[in-house]
């Protein structure tokens, strides 16, 4: 079995050390100021927005998360087709989004004929949460078949990219109220446990409920909730325990985000919303050995 956990790290090591820029992981990074309250977590069609993006004559764009993006953390694919009557190739994508801080152009390389789509893998930066996500455009260095290069605007179906801005701003603003962390993990047996920790972080004395905690496909994870941290309350804590939900080697070899734990938080009486739980290196690690106890 040991033989079994080396070879899941070897396959996890990109999850292990991905920015975990899943939506709800994100909040817990520096960004953009957060809202003082979960009600100013405006929607994105609500929030100002840039111009429209005029069309690109034979070049249509989406942009499309996948799975492997969740895992890996940050990036989506632009999704590229030709829908004209020339080929073309392409050498640097970028996002171009209101709602996302700019970052450099990606080299890539890929040619396109009329009616082919590629998928074109590309960051995205720091969440704006004052400013929507759409309209938004690929950036593209296209080159021409008579060799012209040019970097164009094309305007972008941003359905995820928008899905994505939604989910970040509302997580910043309920842990804007409370913060969360992980503490005291430790090996326990077949398992390893320690405590969320739910901390006041502003002026809003709202009450803040943990109203449920979400293990993964590879591990179980169990608390005793719901618990409420209440108005006037600085802090508080619940024990948590993470067990071995499976073993098989399909699960083992199979799994894309093994230390995403979906954590309800609640303020008030408003929607709960969905926040990561937040894991360092030492606590994914002790996740990690847990395989080599719990799989026996």
């Amino acid at each position: 079995m040991r033989r079994t956990a080396a070879a899941l790290a070897v396959l996890l090591c990109a999850a292990c050390g991905a920015d975990p820029s899943s939506p709800a992981a994100s909040t817990a990074a520096a960004g953009s100021s957060p809202s003082s309250s979960a009600s100013s977590a405006a929607s994105s069609s609500a929030l100002p927005s840039g111009p429209e993006v005029p069309p690109v004559p034979g070049i249509g764009a989406e942009a499309v998360q996948l799975r492997t993006d969740e895992a890996v953390g940050g990036q989506v694919q632009v999704r590229v087709t030709d829908s004209g009557t020339e080929p073309f190739g392409v050498t640097a994508v970028a996002i171009d989004s209101p709602g996302f801080a700019p970052l450099p152009d990606r080299p890539v390389t890929a040619d396109l004929v009329p009616g082919r789509v590629v998928d074109l893998p590309a960051p995205f930066g720091d969440v704006v949460c004052d400013r929507a996500a759409e309209p938004a455009a690929a950036r593209l260095t296209v080159v021409r078949p008579d060799g012209r290069t040019e970097v164009l605007r094309v305007p972008m179906e941003a359905g995820d990219l928008t899905r994505i801005h939604t989910e970040t701003c509302a997580a910043r603003a309920v842990l804007a109220v409370a913060g969360v962390r992980v503490t005291g993990l430790a090996p326990d047996g077949d398992a390893v446990t320690g405590s969320v920790v739910l901390t006041r972080g502003g002026d809003d004395d709202r009450a803040v409920t943990l109203t449920r905690l979400a293990g993964n496909v590879l591990y179980d994870a169990d608390a005793d909730l719901p618990v409420t941290l209440a108005a006037g309350e600085e802090s508080r804590e619940v024990r948590v325990v993470f067990s071995m939900g499976r073993c098989d080697p399909h699960a083992l070899a199979e799994v894309k985000q093994p230390y995403l734990f979906v954590l309800g938080v609640q303020v008030g009486d408003e929607p709960e919303v969905p926040v990561d739980l937040p894991l360092d290196q030492a606590a994914r690690d002790l996740l990690a050995d847990l395989v080599d106890r719990g799989c026996d």
